[in-house]
């Protein structure tokens, strides 16, 4: 359903990019084990699907780095941005705030924490995209408000393309969940990388939207 999303989200000016004649285009996936690939190998970790899925929509010049630390927040991802996020580095994925949710930080945090690191990105002229996350159910319904709000609402400010939610294409389907109930299986991992993938082609690339299993 996320790429029905798509659409509404985007509104937003893709930067130049020739497919046939450019060179490669680095883009650090900056996140926590939902990035690292939490129990599963690296060639099935979430940046390596994404990549193989974005070469399946002819930008094989995209070369995804992962730069996932599991436990992460995103007080620990600004402090390690311009480590994680090399120099040449053309774009970014901003997938940090599940363990802030998790450890019930405030929501005031979480958010300036990722408007620096947008902020820093801005400065490096990356392009950049932000991963919605979402509060558990059980961390009650005024802290979700606040939590879920962060991104949309950055996304608004920031002027930049907002991913509704990473982990939209598994959460409510059990089966594609590890035994801890909250990181995604590597078939799980293959369906989130498939949106995400449809997402960055249209949100950076300006490429159609388009379904396309890789």
């Amino acid at each position: 359903m996320l790429h029905l999303i798509v659409i509404g989200l985007l509104g937003l000016t893709a930067p130049a990019f020739a497919l046939d004649d450019e060179p490669a285009y680095r883009l650090v996936v900056l996140g926590d084990s939902l990035s690292a690939g939490f129990g599963l190998s690296d060639n099935e970790a979430l940046p390596a699907r994404l990549d193989q899925a974005l070469a399946a929509r002819g930008l094989a010049q995209v070369i995804v780095l992962n730069a996932g630390v599991s436990g992460d927040t995103t007080a620990g991802g600004l402090a390690r941005f311009d480590f994680s996020v090399g120099p040449d580095a053309d774009g970014v994925v901003i997938a940090l705030g599940a363990n802030d949710a998790l450890q019930g930080q405030p929501p005031a945090r979480t958010r300036a924490n990722l408007a620096a690191m947008i902020d820093l990105a801005r400065a490096r002229n990356l392009d950049i995209v932000l991963a919605g996350m979402q509060a558990p159910v059980n961390m009650g319904v005024e802290y979700r408000a606040q939590f879920d709000a962060i991104y949309p609402d950055l996304s608004q400010a920031e002027d930049i393309a907002l991913y509704p939610f990473l982990l939209g294409p598994v959460i409510l389907r059990p089966e594609l969940l590890q035994r801890d109930g909250l990181h995604p299986t590597a078939e799980g991992v293959e369906l989130m990388a498939a949106p995400l993938a449809d997402f960055i082609a249209t949100a950076l690339f300006g490429l159609p939207l388009r379904e396309v299993t890789p």
